[in-house]
Parts: structure tokens; sequence; C-alpha cells
């Protein structure tokens, strides 16, 4: 059965995420990914595949290597996706600032 990975529950991963901002900067193979972390390879390579699985991270492989890289246009849907909620939760403070402004005032 082939399940289909949800990018949202594979970023709720506090790994993931960590794997995320590691490889936002350079290209990194497992290996190097999986040296900065206290946990067995595989398990890693789990994640690894989950990213891949949702397309938050592409594969290139240089000879026998294979590197890592962040896909930067699932990561600008996510971004896109988010903003929304930024804005909304802006405004809210804005509003809320505003009236304490009002309130300290008198």
């Amino acid at each position: 059965m082939n399940l289909r990975r949800d990018v949202f529950q594979a970023i709720a991963d506090p790994t993931r995420r960590a794997i995320l901002l590691l490889v936002a900067s350079q290209s990194m193979t497992a290996g190097a990914i999986a040296a900065n972390f206290d946990t067995a390879r595989p398990t890693v390579s789990k994640h690894l595949q989950i990213l891949t699985e949702c397309e938050l991270l592409e594969q290139t492989q240089n000879g026998r290597e294979i590197y890592y890289h962040i896909n930067a246009n699932k990561m600008k849907e996510v971004d896109d996706f988010v903003e929304n909620f930024r804005k909304m939760w802006d405004d809210r403070f804005n509003k809320i600032e505003s009236i304490m402004k009002k309130y300290k005032s008198k």
C-alpha cells in the first residue's frame, strides 16, 4: 500500500524540521545529516524518506553519494499557506495594541 505523505505532518516532527534547517544552507549526504543527531542512522534515513516523499527534499546523485537539498518550490507552497495565518494574527495583534494604547492614554 502506497501512503500519501502530508507536508504538515512531515514538518510537525522536530527531527525533520531540524533536518530541513541543516540542508537549507547546503546539500548534504545522509551520513553527514545523521552525524548531527543522536539517533540511529536508519531512523534518520526514514525521516529523509518522508521528507523526500513530501517533496520538501530532493535528491541529487554525485558518483556513489546521494545529496539531499531543499525543494524551494515546495517550501514556498508551505510559506504561502502559512502567510494567510500570519497576516490574520498580525491584524489581531495590531488591534490589541491599538486598544491597549487607547486604554493606557486614559
